[in-house]
């Protein structure tokens, strides 16, 4: 009979929990609608789509050129990431991994098929 109870208790209270999450959720969104939060959130969301990597920047980051084979690019971005990851900086070694992410993109754009992994 306490089991049975207790399960009750349980079983509701954790219905009213979750309303008071969900109304809790709604009136959070209304009153960023009327700060001006969701649209700061949009501004900053454009702001950052704008600082993707180039390929041009990609290639001077790696050290590359246009006509640089995939194999050697790889090559670049081993010994730029590793040297970085033993005693480097992890800014710069993220900036080379996206600087990878970039030329990988770039060569799958090209139709120049998919480069070996």
């Amino acid at each position: 009979m306490a089991a049975k109870i207790l399960a009750n208790l349980i079983i509701m209270g954790s219905g009213i929990l979750a309303r008071a999450v969900v109304q809790a959720y709604r009136q959070a969104i209304a009153n960023a609608a009327k700060s001006g939060v969701a649209q700061e959130t949009l501004q900053n969301a454009a702001r950052r789509a704008g600082k993707v990597m180039t390929e041009q920047e990609a290639r001077q980051i790696l050290g590359v050129s246009e006509e640089t084979a995939w194999e050697e690019i790889m090559k670049k971005y081993d010994v730029l990431f590793e040297r970085n990851a033993k005693n480097g900086s992890f800014y710069l070694q993220s900036k080379v991994h996206r600087a990878k992410e970039c030329l990988e993109a770039a060569n799958q754009g090209k139709g120049e098929g998919t480069p070996p992994s």
